[in-house]
């Protein structure tokens, strides 16, 4: 098996293949030996699961996946890297590398296509720029996936394991509590990557919980009042409420009063449970 976190061995495989980083595509491999193996240990790659990879670059932590889960489908964007990935990942039968945006995979239909009845893990190394939308398609899917392991830029980390109702906290980490509970795994300094990003990276989990689904009267609407919320989260809620979704002053006074909050609280104030109150009584009105 390759060793591709020799950096000789990765320039000269990728001088071979005549191949250049993509600033666009967010190109950053892992050249750290101890990574990799921590993410698929801590990731659920054993021999009970299937593991969907995103975006597996050279194949560095494919390699690890690889050897330990029972099955491993990978999505890759870029299709410059397929004869790189043939070469640097080809041996394994469990494996299999499907070209595509992950954006545009139906993610329920792709497990089952994939992994048939097997518990599924996601495990990835996200391009800083498409972490958010990534993650929230794989949580609005609904799919069957027990747990989600990312290594993501440190300050979206922070924010996504930040306490909801704290100032770091944000609509992604609002969106990710209300499917699941998050813990930072460990932290990953940039020279661990080739090429070196500017910023240093993080390890997250999610465990996929779904804890207030049941909780939340309208989805649609808890999320659009989350979204609108933070927009203008320097605005006391009540007026990024009435300037964003149209309600009413007086209405919002009234409710937030009735959930014990103060009228000039933010939206970065309030936990999951009194968003979740204030969605389900502002979802019964006639705006």
């Amino acid at each position: 098996m390759m060793n591709l976190t020799d950096i000789q061995t990765v320039k000269s495989l990728l001088a071979r293949h005549n191949f250049h980083f993509s600033k666009k595509m967010g190109q950053n491999f892992i050249i750290d030996p101890f990574i990799c193996p921590q993410i698929a240990a801590l990731g659920n790659a054993s021999g009970d699961y299937g593991v969907l990879e995103i975006g597996p670059g050279i194949g560095t932590l494919t390699q690890q996946l690889a050897l330990h889960a029972k099955r491993v489908t990978a999505v890759e964007l870029d299709n410059r890297l397929f004869p790189i990935l043939e070469e640097t990942v080809g041996e394994f039968q469990n494996l299999h590398i499907l070209h595509g945006d992950i954006l545009q995979f139906d993610i329920p239909s792709l497990l089952e296509q994939e992994f048939g009845g097997l518990p599924v893990a996601v495990c990835a190394n996200l391009p800083y720029y498409i972490t958010t939308p990534i993650l929230m398609h794989l949580l609005e899917s609904g799919a069957a996936i027990d747990t989600i392991t990312i290594m993501v830029q440190k300050e979206v980390a922070e924010k996504l394991q930040a306490p909801v109702g704290s100032r770091e906290s944000g609509a992604i980490t609002v969106a990710v509590n209300y499917y699941g509970s998050v813990k930072l795994l460990f932290d990953v300094p940039r020279d661990s990557f080739l090429p070196s990003p500017n910023v240093d990276s993080a390890v997250v989990q999610i465990r996929v919980e779904k804890r207030f689904e049941k909780d939340v009267k309208n989805p649609a609407h808890f999320f659009f009042m989350v979204k609108n919320g933070f927009s203008q989260r320097r605005k006391t809620l009540m007026n990024a409420l009435s300037a964003t979704m149209g309600y009413d002053k007086s209405k919002l006074k009234e409710i937030l009063t009735f959930l014990g909050l103060s009228e000039t609280c933010r939206i970065e104030n309030l936990s999951m449970e009194q968003l979740v109150a204030l969605s389900n009584h502002l979802s019964d009105l006639t705006i």
